[in-house]
């Protein structure tokens, strides 16, 4: 579906679109691969990797700006939405930044997407959209109703099809706890917020598996949730410090002790599949469609599909040897 196609994602000098772009490069052979963000210095560093790759185009550009986002949509097949306000107190002391990115930019993206005909977008959702308690959380959750609603929503019906990907902790990202610990283990002591808390652990490669596999597969409206094992926040630490102290200095504004992506009220429209859950929106009997459902099977009603919970676990040795081989990354 990728191959020969006009791509275009948002926030794509993040951590995501570091890992999406030369992957789907390899993968897809894509005509052109448009990378629109507000950060020039970060496009100018990206930049360096493509110099010689004529399907690479970067566009200065901001999800608030929705004239901006009309230009840079022209010709374009498919969209990545990566774009945020991910920093849950950063979102909390800035609340109306949070809102202007994360809803009034998921809002202009859609109608965007809608006037210039695109085909297919895939939003980036994240595990605190779930039962949120935090306004990056309750911001996500209310663009991820954007994205889903959007697929039905026109009185006049269009082409574009919206779905969703949610998935947890991201191994490596910016700001993530994996180059956070790292960054202070020579000091001989690690903040932990509690030592009950726990995390999904998904690697950038995964979750790029994962927007392919919502490309391919989306009729409208599903969110893609990716099987994924957890880890307690002290074994982190102690992978990448073993012989550092803890200081317990308690929860952040925003904060949560474990991370949830299916809440007991999604289970009722969530289905289960060989590597991930999907949960298909209540709105006009799509959770019932077979060409959506396709050959998921119901979970039970109540189900959850949180870190503390969870049936996987990653080992120890399998985190030390995931930081061995993507240090230098």
């Amino acid at each position: 579906m990728l191959t020969n196609s006009s791509i275009l994602i948002t926030g794509g000098t993040g951590s995501f679109g570091q890992s999406f772009v030369p992957l789907t490069l390899k993968k897809y052979n894509p005509r052109r691969l448009v990378i629109l963000s507000r950060d020039e210095m970060k496009q100018w560093e990206m930049s360096k990797k493509y110099t010689d790759d004529p399907r690479v185009r970067f566009f200065i550009g901001d999800v608030r700006e929705k004239e901006r986002l009309y230009r840079a949509l022209h010709g374009i097949d498919y969209v990545v939405h990566a774009a945020a306000t991910k920093i849950v107190t950063t979102a909390e002391y800035n609340p109306f930044e949070c809102i202007k990115t994360n809803v009034i930019g998921a809002m202009n993206l859609i109608n965007a997407c809608i006037d210039q005909g695109v085909k297919r977008v895939v939003a980036l959702s994240t595990d605190k959209a779930s039962s949120p308690i935090n306004l990056y959380g309750a911001s996500k959750l209310a663009s991820d109703k954007l994205f889903v609603s959007s697929n039905s929503s026109y009185a006049g019906g269009h082409k574009t099809i919206f779905s969703i990907v949610r998935y947890g902790n991201v191994m490596g990202s910016r700001g993530s706890i994996i180059p956070f610990f790292m960054s202070l283990k020579h000091k001989g002591e690690l903040p932990i917020t509690d030592p009950r808390m726990t995390r999904f652990m998904i690697t950038l490669d995964q979750g790029v598996d994962l927007v392919w596999k919502a490309f391919d597969d989306m009729i409208g409206g599903e969110i893609y949730v990716k099987k994924i094992p957890s880890m307690k926040i002290t074994d982190i630490a102690r992978v990448i410090a073993p012989k550092a102290k803890f200081k317990i200095i308690g929860m952040m504004p925003g904060e949560k002790i474990h991370e949830q992506m299916i809440s007991a009220e999604d289970s009722f429209t969530t289905f289960e599949y060989e590597s991930y859950y999907k949960i298909l929106p209540q709105l006009n009997g799509w959770s019932y469609d077979n060409n959506r459902v396709k050959n998921g099977t119901k979970v039970t009603e109540g189900f959850v599909y949180s870190s503390d919970n969870n049936t996987e676990w990653l080992k120890k040795k399998s985190l030390e040897t995931w930081i061995k081989s993507n240090y230098e990354k």
